[in-house]
């Protein structure tokens, strides 16, 4: 299937699920999981940045107009984009690739996607939670829930790439 399809129907289908079926899941009134962010970390490595920036800012907009947030989830989402570059210009040699592959717990191995999903992770959910409270004196419960979240999301996240993604050789 053709790579921009493919993304497009991941978008509609992340954020679908986001609004519809993960708007309202609470655990213990701590956490929610927030599985779009799913769209980011797989776009292709040879995405150009500032498409990568555009597409989550997108994404995150999107998000924040069904929950009525203003902008919460924009910024967070480019933040994890920022933070996304850094990682994939440090740990990826993109020569060792002929076609623009996904950053897949298929492709690319258990530790590595594991460390790059928990960073992105964690990076998007400290500064959504964050910005949402904007308090000095929430930060203990806000920590809390940025680990909450997280590994909530993080359960999801790979839950659907053992679901979704068959397996295929690294090179």
């Amino acid at each position: 299937m053709n790579s921009i399809i493919k993304n497009i129907i991941r978008y509609i289908l992340l954020v679908l699920i986001q609004v519809f079926l993960l708007k309202n899941t609470v655990l213990f009134g701590l956490n929610t999981p927030y599985l779009y962010i799913l769209f980011i970390l797989l776009l292709p490595f040879e995405t150009p940045n500032w498409l990568l920036f555009f597409l989550s800012f997108l994404i995150g907009l999107n998000i924040d107009i069904f929950n009525d947030t203003v902008g919460l989830h924009a910024a967070s989402c480019v933040i994890t984009a920022f933070v996304r570059v850094s990682i994939t210009s440090i740990t990826v040699q993109k020569d060792n690739y002929e076609s623009d592959p996904e950053p897949t717990l298929a492709i690319m191995g258990f530790r590595w996607f594991f460390f790059y999903a928990l960073v992105l992770t964690f990076v998007h959910h400290f500064f959504l939670l964050n910005f949402e409270v904007f308090r000095f004196s929430e930060i203990p419960a806000t920590i809390s829930r940025v680990f909450l979240s997280s590994l909530f999301t993080l359960t999801l996240i790979f839950i659907a790439e053992l679901l979704f993604f068959r397996k295929k050789q690294r090179k």
